[in-house]
């Protein structure tokens, strides 16, 4: 889709809806450095469409969670998979903990609502594009609240070093990798040192996975945040 602004990041659609996906696409050429590169009406399109190897990859994809057939939860982990530089921001109606931890476990980057304002959606984008994560206040709390729940006592077989904790304490955080080296007075490099060590330890890919487990395990106070 050709666009007359210079936009910098493609985003793609999918969600079986096609006047949401028609809106969307309108309203997302609108914003300064994004532009619609294509729109799927469910997960198996989305595949169809990528494999093709006749498009881009998009650099998000705005993924509905619900949806007939090959639903959010298979298409985000699919994507994950096979393509994990294309940055997943989930899209639902649904507020609910359970679905939102399920989708970020399923390697999104980032939830947001389908009732939020313009605004929100573009500081979605910006977020994941420079963060690489996004959860609005609202739920983040949901997502604390969920896995509160299942705490264990892993912790204690898990050894940190003081640094790594206070490292993935800084990840629940807004700031970038760039602001938590200045913050550790380290370098870039050795923050990338961290985050690869911790995923190898902790056994998972992103900033989010590991913010998720450090929750859930009791590795982050997250009242401090």
């Amino acid at each position: 889709m050709s666009t007359t602004k210079k936009a910098k990041y493609s985003v793609a659609i999918a969600d079986d809806h096609v006047l949401v996906r028609k809106a969307l696409g309108r309203l997302i050429n609108t914003f300064n450095d994004y532009f619609m590169l294509f729109e799927a009406s469910g997960g198996e399109e989305v595949i169809k469409i990528i494999n093709s190897r006749e498009i881009q990859l998009p650099d998000i994809l705005i993924l509905d969670v619900n949806m007939p057939g090959m639903n959010g939860y298979e298409t985000a982990t699919w994507i994950n998979n096979h393509f994990p530089q294309i940055k997943v921001l989930a899209l639902s109606m649904l507020n609910d903990e359970s679905v939102i931890i399920k989708m970020l476990k399923s390697g999104a980057k980032g939830y947001i609502m389908k009732n939020v304002e313009p605004d929100d959606l573009k500081d979605a984008f910006d977020s994941i594009i420079k963060k690489d994560f996004y959860l609005p206040d609202y739920i983040s709390g949901k997502v604390i609240s969920g896995l509160q729940k299942d705490v264990l006592s892993v912790s204690e077989k898990i050894d940190l070093t003081p640094k790594e904790k206070y490292f993935l304490q800084l990840l629940c955080t807004e700031l970038s990798y760039k602001e938590i080296a200045q913050k550790m007075y380290v370098s870039p490099r050795t923050i990338d040192d961290y985050k690869s060590s911790l995923c190898e330890k902790l056994k998972v890919k992103t900033r989010v996975g590991l913010v998720i487990f450090g929750i859930k395990y009791g590795l982050i106070d997250i009242t401090t945040n």
